[in-house]
């Protein structure tokens, strides 16, 4: 699940638990709504820290140079 998934969760349980007032029987919504919103931060959390990590940035190293007029062989 990618960032925009989690983002729909964050957003489809923010509609459940605030912007409705359905009842359903058996099935609290408010508390569905919670549950997704939770489960969409934890994702964006864990993304966000995945793709963190894949874009460390690594200094490059510098090409050793061989002078070939100091090759000395022994």
């Amino acid at each position: 699940m990618g960032l925009g998934g989690c983002i729909i969760l964050i957003a489809v349980g923010a509609i459940l638990t605030f912007a409705t007032d359905w009842e359903a029987q058996g099935i609290n919504l408010d508390l569905v709504g919670l549950i997704l919103m939770a489960v969409g931060i934890i994702g964006v959390a864990t993304f966000t820290s995945i793709a963190r990590r894949r874009r460390a940035v690594v200094p490059p190293v510098a090409p050793t140079v061989v002078d070939p007029a100091d090759d000395r062989r022994y």
